[in-house]
């Protein structure tokens, strides 16, 4: 074969050579695509592992949330049973103050009916011993009348017994119930046994006194025995009635 021949095949073998080496069209932009797909994978892997961390903090934002609301609805259940003990320790402190003061009530109470039981406990014998008073008032006051000389010491020692007995009585603080003429009736401490007109008087005064009454401290014994007046009838009244009854 000769030279000429192998030329164009050698040629041909060239071109294809430098072809391949200088690169075709094709190649250059599947090369070009290939990058590009790389570079948009990493940009996408990127903003995966940016969504993945944004997600990631939501995530731990809702613990924390959830982790406060749960220490909240912990201390509010704390807190609750504080607040039952605390009711709870007032109401018995208000009990306590309550019974304290019923007790210090009946305390006083039972002091208070104690010294009155203790200040008016003589009261029996005091009206017991009364009517002796009586009877040696009486012996005085016979004695008194008769003339005889020796009735005179035995008046000497009555009238003695009689001042004994009576200071006594004062000792223990039993009084006589003033009463005496001219004084007003006073129903508390007086008995009417009698009413008597009188023109001196107004009604309700006290003009005789027939047995003496006794006070222990403030309270009475024994109610003094008196004749109380009454409104007198007039001149003028008895006139008209008498005239009336002639008339008649």
């Amino acid at each position: 074969m000769s030279q000429d021949n192998l030329q164009p095949g050698a040629q041909e073998h060239e071109t294809e050579s430098r072809i391949s080496s200088e690169g075709s069209p094709f190649a250059a932009e599947s090369e070009f695509s290939a990058i590009e797909g790389e570079e948009n994978e990493g940009e996408e892997n990127e903003g995966e592992e940016n969504e993945g961390e944004e997600n990631e903090g939501e995530e731990n934002e809702g613990e924390e949330n959830e982790g406060e609301e749960n220490e909240g609805e912990e201390n509010t259940v704390a807190a609750e049973p504080g607040d039952a003990l605390q009711v709870q320790l007032q109401e018995a402190n208000d009990r306590l103050l309550r019974s304290q003061a019923e007790l210090d009530n009946f305390r006083k109470r039972s002091r208070r009916e104690l010294d009155e039981q203790l200040k008016y406990a003589q009261l029996p014998i005091m009206r017991d011993l009364l009517p002796v008073l009586d009877n040696l008032e009486r012996a005085v006051s016979a004695t008194q009348l008769t003339e005889d000389p020796a009735a005179e010491s035995l008046l000497q020692g009555v009238q003695l017994v009689m001042a004994d007995l009576k200071s006594i009585l004062q000792r223990h603080h039993c009084r006589q119930i003033e009463s005496v003429e001219g004084t007003e009736f006073d129903p508390n401490c007086h008995e009417a046994i009698a009413q008597q007109p009188s023109a001196e008087h107004p009604p309700g005064t006290v003009i005789q006194v027939a047995q003496t009454g006794y006070q222990l401290h403030d309270r009475v014994v024994r109610p003094s025995q008196v004749v109380v007046t009454t409104a007198s009838v007039g001149k003028d009244d008895s006139e008209a009635s008498s005239g009336g009854t002639l008339e008649g």
